[in-house]
């Protein structure tokens, strides 16, 4: 479904953001990313997006090489990030109208904008209210419903949960797995290891723009994660230096 194949992206000739990025991501299958600000994690996300050309490898969605055919591949890819642009003076179903379109989704009714709305908790009262009134969790929500209304794939989301409360974290991860139920990849960098170890099915550790380790399910469940991740960019680190 997704996948990356030796996707690095170097800049200015000297700052090694991604390095040799190998990993793929099925369908129904949450993958997340942990790594520290810098370890290559949002970088990752804009060249699956084709924000950023890479250096040298590339990256798939559905078998379509996103570098090559970026408008294509956008088809198949939805995108929420830390903080998700909207339009302030739209309201949220102004907004998912819009968005729905942009995605190639010509003719929306309203039943379906206002059931999808209300499908990832938005009270009904909002959906006619100007987004710019909304908390950061309701335009988290919002950009959730965007994913939804446009049919992707697969959603590539960047730090979704950073300065949400608890309450509005668990209720954001359970959204994410209802999208993996209906066959979603998808694919989440966070540094919040509490959060990634209770949404993924896959998590990789990135350090200095390297998967430096990969682990599954059942690992995730019997490895004490903090400690494993702290010792592995820790380790990195100073072999960096060492070097």
């Amino acid at each position: 479904m997704l996948e990356t194949r030796d996707l690095t992206k170097v800049y200015d000739d000297t700052i090694l953001a991604v390095n040799k990025l190998n990993l793929k991501v099925d369908p129904g299958e949450i993958y997340v990313i942990l790594g520290a600000n810098g370890a290559g994690k949002s970088t990752t996300i804009a060249l699956l997006l084709n924000f950023i050309d890479p250096t040298s490898g590339t990256a798939f969605i559905n078998e379509i090489e996103i570098p090559k055919f970026p408008l294509e591949a956008k088809k198949h890819l939805a995108y929420v990030s830390e903080n998700v642009e909207l339009y302030g003076n739209f309201t949220a179903r102004q907004n998912l109208d819009f968005f729905a379109k942009l995605g190639g989704r010509k003719k929306v009714s309203r039943d379906e904008l206002d059931a999808t709305l209300g499908r990832v908790g938005l009270p009904e009262e909002s959906f006619k209210r100007r987004v710019k009134t909304f908390s950061k969790g309701m335009r988290q929500r919002l950009g959730i419903a965007i994913a939804i209304i446009k049919r992707a794939e697969a959603v590539l989301l960047d730090e979704p949960t950073s300065g949400l409360d608890p309450k509005g974290g668990a209720e954001f991860l359970e959204l994410l797995r209802q999208l993996k139920d209906e066959g979603k990849a998808i694919f989440m960098s966070t540094h919040d290891i509490f959060r990634a170890k209770a949404i993924a099915d896959r998590v990789g550790i990135m350090a200095e723009g390297n998967l430096v380790r990969e682990l599954t399910h059942e690992e995730i469940a019997e490895e004490n994660l903090e400690e494993l991740y702290l010792r592995y960019v820790a380790g990195y680190e100073q072999a960096e230096e060492a070097a």
